[in-house]
């Protein structure tokens, strides 16, 4: 019996999918265990330490950034993942429709449309407003968040929708439950699992996020990424691989727990 292609039996797969692995994740590596480092090079070990997530720990600059992604990121996980759950309602319950395939490359723009470009046009619109207002706040840090995060929270709520039965939601329908019945009684609490995991893909890309944050920012906004870009400019100490390395075990752990919310059940 002939046996289909498989890739993973090609000369020389096994090779090239470990030096992949090796290139993609010995500097993570590398990075966290010199976040431990004793000594100030980021380079040559002098021993174990904790010394600089102490030193970050303590730093008033540190802190005042982390407060700061942390609620640009509440935020803009908020707005985006309502402004999501919107959308896929839209595009999954009224059938197919005519724009429709304009709407969904317009929810989806922000994927397809480099980060530099949506970084300066935000640039350029919010520095408009700011001649004409005068505010300077955080406003303009959450709202540009919001509508770069919105088709992350999108995805995993819209496919969530699509595997969901509607039958249950039709059979509301027929005992004459209105449409925010049918959707507070029925729908939401089948949909909860896609809107975490969206909302929590969307807190991580709003959290790590540089480009965009750095065009729009005004003086004295500095998130975390933007503070540890800025230190890098001036000195690279084992510091900037501590805050990294907490970065990294908050992303990793909300993707873990992304990956068992969306992931489908029986």
């Amino acid at each position: 019996m002939a046996k289909g292609f498989d890739i993973r039996r090609q000369t020389g797969f096994a090779t090239v999918a470990m030096a992949c692995f090796v290139i993609l994740y010995l500097p993570i590596v590398l990075l966290v265990v010199y976040s431990f480092n004793a000594g100030t090079s980021v380079a040559i070990w002098e021993g174990f330490s904790w010394r600089w997530y102490q030193t970050a720990w303590q730093n008033e600059q540190v802190q005042a950034a982390t407060i700061r992604s942390l609620v640009i990121a509440s935020w803009a996980t908020v707005i985006a993942t309502s402004c999501a759950v919107l959308a896929a309602l839209a595009t999954t319950r009224q059938g197919t429709f005519r724009g429709y395939t304009f709407v969904f490359a317009m929810i989806n723009q922000p994927l397809m449309v480099p980060e530099i470009v949506t970084a300066v046009a935000l640039l350029i619109f919010f520095a408009m407003i700011k001649v004409a207002t005068g505010y300077t706040g955080l406003f303009y840090l959450i709202i540009a968040h919001s509508a770069f995060c919105i088709p992350f929270a999108y995805m995993p709520i819209r496919a969530r929708l699509q595997g969901m039965d509607l039958s249950l939601e039709q059979a509301a329908m027929d005992l004459y439950g209105t449409p925010w019945r049918v959707f507070r009684r029925v729908t939401l609490p089948q949909l909860w699992p896609g809107i975490l995991a969206g909302a929590m893909l969307a807190f991580v890309i709003s959290l790590d996020d540089v480009v965009i944050t750095e065009f729009v920012k005004s003086a004295g906004q500095d998130t975390l990424p933007t503070y540890m870009l800025g230190q890098l400019r001036r000195v690279v100490t084992p510091e900037v691989n501590a805050i990294s390395t907490a970065l990294l075990a908050i992303s990793v752990v909300l993707v873990i727990a992304f990956f068992f919310l969306s992931r489908n059940k029986k």
